[in-house]
């Protein structure tokens, strides 16, 4: 059964989430302050986690931040479910770390599908670190549909992924990408020149259950180009209506 931490100030709502994702057959694990779901994160190993942006103590984002430096945790999925529905709260959010973002009032079954599409896609060769080891040994593993995955080095320009060492450096100076900013990285890469749509992106990151907006897929690309150095998009260029390309 997968661990589910949830850090959320509101009783109320800290009691709604653990009814519904226990009705989901995960085990939450919740918390009042960011500071108490610190305390045993690394210890605990949850699965993922679930936080609140405004937090008595120390808020959402810094604890975020905090999570993804942990060596043993860092990498879990990380959702927001906040009440902060401004698009630059959003951003703050993805670019401190998480790999979705919710707004309240929420509803269930679309937390259960977005929960469902993180989980399952951070076991994929997308997320996986150097050390991990799949089926194949440790230069490749299964995907989701049992396929086998050859993890390489990619390059465009400056930009180099090394899939190996789950790494993105622009020159010599190394990119602290989220999981979803890394995963889009890596399909454009994988595919140069050729236009991806939002619905493509959506499918292939998040998951072909994901049931969010393809929204979501902007402000990841906002975010992404922030941390390249692309903020004109002169590297991942922009297909009014479309999608993005690397250019």
């Amino acid at each position: 059964m997968k661990k589910i931490y949830i850090i959320e100030d509101d009783e109320n709502i800290r009691n709604l989430l653990k009814i519904a994702l226990s009705g989901f057959l995960y085990e939450p694990v919740a918390f009042e302050t960011a500071e108490e779901a610190l305390a045993s994160i690394e210890k605990d190993k949850p699965d993922m986690a679930i936080f609140d942006l405004m937090l008595p103590g120390m808020d959402g984002v810094s604890a975020i931040k905090l999570v993804r430096a942990m060596p043993t945790v860092g990498s879990i999925p990380i959702l927001i479910l906040t009440a902060k529905d401004k698009e630059l709260d959003k951003v703050i959010g993805l670019d401190g770390g998480a790999d979705d973002y919710m707004v309240k009032p929420f509803g269930i079954l679309e937390l259960g599908a977005r929960i469902r599409s993180l989980l399952r896609r951070s076991g994929t060769a997308i997320h996986e670190g150097a050390d991990a080891a799949g089926a194949g040994g440790p230069e490749d593993e299964s995907d989701r549909d049992g396929a086998k995955h050859q993890r390489r080095v990619l390059s465009y320009n400056d930009i180099v992924v090394d899939e190996r060492k789950h790494e993105a450096k622009v020159g010599e100076r190394q990119l602290e990408l989220t999981n979803k900013e890394y995963g889009l990285l890596c399909y454009l890469m994988e595919r140069p020149s050729f236009v991806a749509t939002r619905d493509e992106l959506l499918n292939a990151v998040w998951g072909y259950d994901y049931d969010g907006e393809s929204r979501t897929v902007d402000m990841h690309i906002k975010s992404l180009r922030q941390k390249i150095g692309d903020d004109a998009g002169e590297i991942i260029q922009t297909v009014r209506g479309v999608g993005y390309k690397l250019k």
